[in-house]
This record gives C-alpha cells, sequence and structure tokens, in this order.
C-alpha cells in the first residue's frame, strides 16, 4: 500500500486529494495547522489508512514511516488570505516548501508542487502555454502570493537538477466544487453565498474579465495522474472553456433560483483579465483533460452550499433547459 503524504491536507483541494487517495487505496498522512483549512474537512476520515498531523510547514516537521508521494498542496492561496497572511504566505512558499522538498529528498519520495496560474501573473492575451514566463508585478498586493509560488517553482527545480529528487510541478487554473471556503474571496464561493441568501451579486469592474473553472474532482485527477507520471516540467491543469465572471453570476443566480440582483464594484489592483489554460501538455503527456460540465459541477458544488446552510436557507435548483 503506497502512502503519500498531502500538505496543506485540510483545505479545499487537500481534502478532496485526501478523499481521492485514499478511495485508491493509498495510506495517507495529512499535515495541516488550520491556517485556512478546516477540520470539517477531514473529520469524516477515521480510519486506519488515515493520519493527520499538525503542524507549520514554515517550520522543520518530522514524519516517522516511509512515504512514497508528496503532494505539497499547502499556501493561503485566496486574494483575503493572503492579504491578510503576507509574510506568512512567503515563509510557505520559501521555508515550507524547501523543508517540504528536504522531506522527499530523505524519504526518496516524488513530490509535486501545487503552483497557481498566477505565477503568469496578468497575461494579456490567452491561453497560457507552460512557456510563458508570466507578467507578475512584484510589489502589488498579489506579489507575496504570485512571487512565493515562482520561488517555490524555481526551488523545486533546484532539488530536482541539483539534489536528485523526483519532482513535479503543476499550475492549477481556477477550480471550483464542495468545500471552498464560503467567504474566502473568490467567485464561486463568493457568488453563491451571496445568492443563496438573496443579497447582491459583486462583480468587479464590468465583469468582462475572464475565467476557465475546472470541477474539484477533475482537478484532482489530473494531480494524481502527473504524480504517477515521469514528467518534471510545469503542466497546467484546468478547464480551457473561458467565461466572463458576470456570466458566472448569472449562472449562478439562475441555478440557484435566486431573487439577487447583480451590482459592480471597483476592480482590485494587478486583477487579471484574462485566465485560461493552454491544456496541450496536459493531453500529450498525461492524456488528462476536464470531463466535467460546468452544470454538473455546480449543481454538486450548490447541493453541497445547501447542505452547510443547514437547511436555513432552502432553495430550488433549476436547469431551464
Amino acid at each position: 500500500m503506497p502512502t503519500s503524504l498531502v500538505t496543506g491536507g485540510a483545505g479545499f483541494l487537500g481534502s478532496n486529494l485526501c478523499d481521492y487517495l485514499l478511495e485508491r487505496g493509498q495510506r495517507v498522512i495529512c499535515v495541516d495547522n488550520f491556517e485556512t483549512g478546516s477540520l470539517k474537512n477531514i473529520q469524516h476520515l477515521r480510519m486506519d489508512e488515515f493520519r493527520f498531523i499538525h503542524a507549520d510547514i514554515t517550520e522543520p516537521y518530522e514524519v516517522d514511516e516511509s512515504v512514497d508521494f508528496v503532494y505539497h498542496m499547502a499556501s493561503p492561496a485566496s486574494p483575503i488570505d493572503y492579504a491578510r497572511l503576507p509574510l506568512h504566505t512567503l515563509k510557505v512558499g520559501s521555508y515550507g516548501t524547501h523543508h517540504t522538498l528536504g522531506l522527499a529528498k530523505w524519504k526518496r519520495a516524488r513530490v509535486l508542487l501545487a503552483s497557481p496560474a498566477e505565477v503568469y501573473g496578468a497575461p494579456r492575451v490567452p491561453p497560457q502555454p507552460e512557456s510563458s514566463w508570466g507578467n507578475v508585478n512584484p510589489i502589488g498586493p498579489r506579489g507575496v502570493y504570485d512571487e512565493a509560488k515562482r520561488y517555490a517553482e524555481a526551488l523545486t527545480m533546484a532539488y530536482y537538477r541539483q539534489q536528485g529528487v523526483d519532482t513535479a510541478i503543476v499550475r492549477i487554473f481556477n477550480t471550483y466544487g464542495p468545500r471552498m471556503r464560503e467567504n474566502d474571496g473568490r467567485a464561486i464561493p463568493t457568488f453563491l453565498s451571496q445568492a443563496l441568501a438573496d443579497k447582491p451579486l459583486t462583480v468587479f469592474g464590468d465583469g468582462q474579465q475572464t475565467r476557465s473553472f475546472c470541477y474539484v474532482d477533475d482537478l484532482i485527477r489530473g494531480l494524481v495522474l502527473l504524480m504517477e507520471s515521469g514528467v518534471h516540467e510545469p503542466v497546467n491543469i484546468g478547464n480551457p472553456n473561458e467565461m466572463t465572471l458576470l456570466e458566472m453570476a448569472q449562472t449562478i443566480v439562475e441555478m440557484t433560483d435566486s431573487r439577487s440582483e447583480i451590482v459592480f464594484e471597483a476592480l482590485p489592483v494587478d486583477d487579471p483579465q484574462v485566465r485560461q489554460p493552454d491544456i496541450t501538455r496536459a493531453r500529450q503527456l498525461l492524456g488528462w483533460e476536464p470531463e466535467i460540465d460546468l452544470r454538473d459541477g455546480l449543481r454538486q458544488t450548490i447541493d453541497f452550499a445547501v447542505k452547510q446552510l443547514g437547511g436555513a436557507q432552502q432553495q430550488t435548483i433549476v436547469d431551464p433547459e
């Protein structure tokens, strides 16, 4: 039975990854300090094959058993989080990545760094291929996250080239699904919480900036395919189907049968105008592409959110033809 260690395993992506790995018959070690993750995301995992370690990865941490795979998922990842925790975000990208890569070297494990599409900065022409060097503002409000991840990528490649560590890098584009935090500042959970409460949906700018939304199950499947490949260079994982944020807001209002109106607010500094992955490498090297339709994924996300409300808000989910 292979053993996978997942840093940030109590977060949105990390906890879904833990579930998937356990379903595949692996033993899972989850490392988290609950800075942005939540115990409720992993409290259902009461089994011998699952182990939780409460640790801050910016400090050295140890694992007293063999490990085959290390998924380095830990990091504040939403605008609200890295604005609140700028120094911690930088430390996770630097010290946290260093400690985790060192652990992987010691355990002779393959390690996958979860890097975001933000390493591309604010590109003006989609889609973004892995060969792009990006257009990042290092001193802007997003800089602490963007540069932490760019440094983490450089550190990962240094461990691969100099130390012989078996590494992989995934560049994750906008992902959604159950367990997203309601108030983390990202588009879908924000729109969804507003719509379910019949509050105005806040769209920044004119809403014509685009994103490409990938359902979490597709994303997790891509991570594991990359981990189990021999690929070392970065690979984009995301859904290439582009849509505007205004279109997403309108879709969520429709699917929740909400009475919410849409209001517009000032565009945040350095907010990307386009965000669309080129997934040619994922298709060619991994045989991966997204399979879950946007409405099907949103329907599951909405159902989960309604259950989380505990019946306080009863909404009718509709899907007009």
